[in-house]
């Protein structure tokens, strides 16, 4: 399992979670807001309008209403990165993760904008008379690029898996698990059959699902994390400097006694954020496609909102209740994954200035520490001679070695830090936390208690389920356009099948392949939006001037 999360962050690191791939994304997005006036700031009032449906026309062709395209979408961005996504951020950058979450997500709103309306306007009726559209299909009847609609195509599907099945079953089975002591696989298979059963109706069951469901939990979301921020009152001022403050310093990012870097924050303050609202990345055109719209424009204003709800709403009010409960610095007993382990060749000491330093240079890749390769004698479950042990990102304390969920009495093997193959053992004890369980905790800090953790657990329930229904649309379309819609049926089973899977296997490793999907599919849609800047100004001017001539007593915005 290391070694497989060795080669796929590798993989990560020269793509999604690099350098280059944040300031693309950003770049773009930075680039359209300029080119087409802030778009995200004067458009907003009259998006609302639109959602609403004032302007709506008879006869418009489509699958869906603006708002059901709009609660799908939704429901295909709103699942484990507004509550395992921001926790992740936190703990790897600090506060100042989150403050890159919300630059990210206001310039997403605009690159959103863009990329729905030219998806609407190429976008066909499939041979079963549903609508299909999405980037691959502006990049076939436009740009005339084949080969790169297929790359898109296949790069969907790829993350439908990704980002919206593996990751979002894996949140809710670990979610589950930890408040209510279900078994993982027990989840991944009752849920299965839920999804089967949704997706095989197809869009128009699929929206009618996600148009009862999103504002349902949204509500119940909303309620618990309200309940944590006014509990802890007295913190709200001191995590929003943080969030702000630390921009600048990195000081608090990566946990507390670890230290952080501006550029670590930055990185993965982006990277989480693209994830969340899935700006960029191609994804909702599919879903908005569907639409009954004349006008394709209005609905790249619908889409518009997406980022402004997901990301500056919601993430901004789970990563308050992270922040202000305090508890993404605390230590607390959890049971240790093994890809978020490492055991260090000596001892380290958090009290030690030079052996922080050190610590902190490691973990952000600055520097290398010698890792343990040998034996280690366990008595009763406690490791004698124990050298360092780092879990998430932090040292960890109390640690107890189990078998059969009995303390263990023998010999572990390491190799190069890592537990050797076929060891039977699990290690238990404190340390940072992170992903859905540490929002978990946040939530129990407030007058609800324990019983916080339940709305968490239903909170991710229904935002990470309906994400995978959402996303099947998604990968549906994109199988439909390389072979045709017969052939969606199979991608239906393989879909379902690794929706169960998913349920009991590494979280690490699933959040790394999900970013790995994210880039795949985000940098070729990039580059079709960027070709065709021209052509969306031209469009947002000639809709303008039609809504002009439409409704000349309103007051409406100017291209």
């Amino acid at each position: 399992m290391n070694k497989l999360n060795d080669i796929l962050s590798l993989i990560d690191g020269y793509i999604g979670g690099s350098q280059w791939f944040v300031f693309l994304l950003l770049g773009t997005g930075i680039f359209f807001t300029i080119y087409l006036k802030f778009p995200q700031f004067r458009y907003l009032k009259h998006s609302f309008r639109i959602v609403r449906g004032k302007f709506d026309r008879e006869g418009d062709q489509g699958d869906t209403s603006h708002f059901q395209a709009l609660t799908t979408a939704l429901s295909g961005t709103v699942g484990t990165g507004n509550i395992a996504g921001v926790a992740l951020a936190i703990h790897l950058g600090g506060p100042a993760a989150l403050f890159w979450m919300l630059v990210t997500a206001a310039l997403g709103m605009t690159t959103k904008f863009v990329e729905v309306t030219l998806s609407h306007k190429y976008r066909e009726t499939a041979a079963d008379g549903s609508i299909a559209g999405g980037p691959m299909y502006y990049m076939k009847n436009r740009l005339n690029l084949k080969w790169l609609a297929v790359i898109f195509a296949i790069a969907t599907i790829l993350s439908s898996f990704g980002t919206g099945n593996l990751p979002q079953i894996n949140s809710i089975s670990n979610s589950l698990f930890e408040t209510f002591g279900i078994n993982h696989m027990l989840t991944g298979g009752v849920l299965a059959v839920l999804l089967g059963f949704v997706i095989i109706g197809g869009i128009k069951r699929i929206a009618s699902v996600t148009s009862r469901l999103v504002p349902i939990m949204a509500l119940v979301y909303f309620v618990g994390a309200i309940a944590v921020i006014i509990y802890n009152y007295e913190n709200i001022i001191p995590s929003l400097v943080s969030i702000f403050g630390d921009v600048f310093t990195g000081s608090a990012a990566a946990g507390g006694f670890l230290g952080g870097s501006i550029a670590f924050a930055f990185n993965r303050g982006v990277n989480r954020g693209l994830f969340s609202n899935e700006a960029g990345q191609g994804s909702a055109p599919i879903a908005h496609a569907a639409a009954r719209a004349h006008e394709p424009v209005s609905e790249g204003l619908v889409a518009l909102l997406e980022p402004f709800i997901d990301t500056i709403i919601i993430c901004t009010i789970t990563g308050l209740v992270l922040l202000s409960s305090g508890v993404w610095t605390e230590k607390m007993e959890n049971t240790f994954q093994e890809t978020d382990m490492v055991v260090l060749d000596g001892t380290y000491s958090e009290r030690n200035k030079d052996d922080v330093e050190q610590l902190h240079n490691y973990l952000v890749g600055k520097a290398d520490l010698p890792l343990f390769t040998g034996t280690l004698n366990v008595t009763n479950g406690i490791i004698e001679n124990q050298p360092t042990i780092l879990h998430a990102r932090s040292v960890a304390e109390e640690i107890k070695v189990w078998t059969n969920d009995q303390p263990y009495s023998g010999k572990i093997e390491f190799n190069e830090g890592n537990i050797a193959s076929g060891q039977g053992v699990t290690l238990t004890g404190k340390s940072l936390m992170h992903s859905a369980p540490l929002t978990t905790v946040a939530f129990t800090r407030s007058w609800f208690g324990d019983y916080g953790k339940y709305i968490v657990s239903i909170g991710l329930l229904m935002f990470a389920f309906s994400t995978a229904i959402s996303w099947s649309y998604y990968g549906d379309r994109a199988v439909t356009y390389l072979w045709g819609s017969n052939k969606v049926i199979y991608y239906h089973i393989i879909y379902v099948i690794g929706f169960f899977l998913a349920s009991f296997t590494d979280t690490t490793i699933i959040w790394t392949l999900s970013g790995i999907t994210i880039a795949l599919m985000t940098i070729p849609n990039l580059f079709g939006i960027l070709s065709l800047a021209k052509e969306m100004k031209n469009e947002v001017k000639s809709f303008w001037q039609e809504y002009a001539n439409r409704f000349p007593d309103e007051k409406l915005p100017k291209g």
